[in-house]
């Protein structure tokens, strides 16, 4: 055990240090997701689809080359190869002094990340850990191809707060250390109600950071063809961030984190997490515009927090109206966790009155509203898709579902809203 020795004026703070390593220490030993859990395992000739992964990549070395600075180990006999390991001369003497007694003709399995070189696809190697000599080559299965949740020329959009989806690693930058690391039975049923939802695109909130929500996606959900992966860092400070998955090509995307605007006493202030606009573009048909939300909660009161929500309302609010000035007809939903109900101030100012007014796909459900938070005393619905005139005309009437939970049952104390909508040529 590490000893501190405590200065007079100092023991404070040394005090918040201990403090902060064994709740770093404690986080680290409770991993939910093992470090090579999902990753993909597949041959050689595939490699080029996972381009930029973390993949198990398997093959006979059918040679090995030693070319100057740089040693190849071989699948093939193309030149370039389709496929290789690449190993640069820094690193090479920590390998076999010869490749060829070590590999050639072995059946081996690669662990690293895939990379290009001249339209190629390759894995350097750093460390001989790397390569794994095996009696035989497995038998893989074909890499899934991507599902559809709607009808042809249809998109599931939907919401979801996924309740502190957090790591187990400390971060040193955000206040994360009195949240818990997720359970690996909640992240269980969490992807369970998901793949429940079967969204075509999925906007969450409370996500920690993109790496976690990638290897989430790639350990529990491998099969909802969730290709798109996209999380900024926003304001929140204990780290939780707006987010969206999609099946669907993503095009531009902005973070409206830095944006300044006047708080309740006119003074500047940035949204308390983020708004996250991404651009979602299906294939022979007009670009959706997701505006992802997580207003402030009511943490510490109503009293206190109401007044922040609202500014943060009458910006997003001054945002969509500056865009719809200019493209009355674009399709825009912004859609997530307002933390607060219909009716209230913070709504009305975002759906706003007149023309450019936005419409709920909720509105089939009034007036006794299903809950969406699902916890405590406060049972109510708060989270939303709200539609810009040109996309509510394409909402499938009958198609908004809230599936019910809990925290017990799905992992989260919000439930999830989808609804359906006509792609428009």
């Amino acid at each position: 055990m590490a000893c501190f020795r405590l200065h007079r004026g100092r023991s404070v703070v040394a005090l918040a240090l201990v403090a902060g390593i064994l709740a770093g220490k404690a986080r680290s030993q409770e991993a939910a997701i093992n470090p090579d859990e999902g990753r993909p395992h597949i041959m050689w000739e595939d490699a080029d689809k996972v381009v930029g992964q973390l993949a198990f990549v398997y093959g006979k070395v059918i040679n090995t080359r030693e070319l100057g600075r740089i040693s190849f180990v071989n699948f093939d006999t193309q030149r370039p190869a389709d496929f290789a390991g690449v190993i640069f001369q820094e690193k090479r003497d920590q390998f076999p002094k010869s490749l060829d007694d070590a590999y050639l003709g072995k059946a081996v399995r690669l662990r690293g990340i895939v990379s290009t070189f001249q339209g190629k696809a390759q894995m350097v190697l750093t460390d001989p850990a790397q390569i794994e000599v095996l009696d035989e080559l497995p038998k893989l299965e074909p890499l899934v191809p991507k599902p559809h949740g709607g009808q042809e020329g249809e998109l599931v959009i939907a919401t979801y707060n996924t309740l502190n989806l957090f790591d187990n690693i400390d971060d040193p930058y955000h206040s994360d250390e009195g949240t818990r690391t997720k359970p690996r039975k909640e992240l269980q049923m969490l992807a369970q109600t998901i793949k429940a939802v079967n969204a075509d695109v999925l906007a969450l909130e409370e996500v920690e950071n993109r790496g976690y929500l990638q290897r989430f996606v790639e350990v529990f959900l491998p099969d909802m063809g969730y290709e798109e992966v996209v999380l900024y860092e926003g304001n929140d400070t204990r780290g939780i961030d707006v987010c969206l998955l999609s099946r669907v090509p993503v095009g531009p995307v902005t973070s409206y984190r830095h944006v300044t605007f006047p708080g309740p006493q006119g003074e500047p202030r940035r949204f308390n997490r983020d708004i996250l606009a991404v651009t979602v573009e299906p294939e022979g048909a007009e670009p959706i515009e997701l505006w992802v939300v997580h207003l402030k909660s009511n943490s510490g009161g109503r009293e206190q927090a109401e007044p922040i929500r609202l500014a943060e309302a009458r910006e997003l609010r001054r945002m969509l109206d500056a865009e719809l000035a200019a493209e009355p007809d674009d399709q825009i939903v912004v859609l997530g966790d307002f933390n607060d109900v219909w009716g209230s101030p913070t709504l009305e100012t975002i759906v706003g009155s007149g023309p450019m007014a936005l419409w709920s796909a909720a509105d089939e459900l009034a007036p006794d509203f299903p809950d969406t938070y699902n916890t405590g005393e406060h049972h109510s619905m708060i989270d939303f898709l709200l539609c810009s005139p040109a996309l509510a005309k394409r909402y499938v009437p009958g198609s908004i579902r809230i599936l019910p939970g809990s925290p017990a049952e799905s992992g989260s104390d919000h439930n999830p809203v989808s609804a359906t909508f006509k792609l428009e040529p």
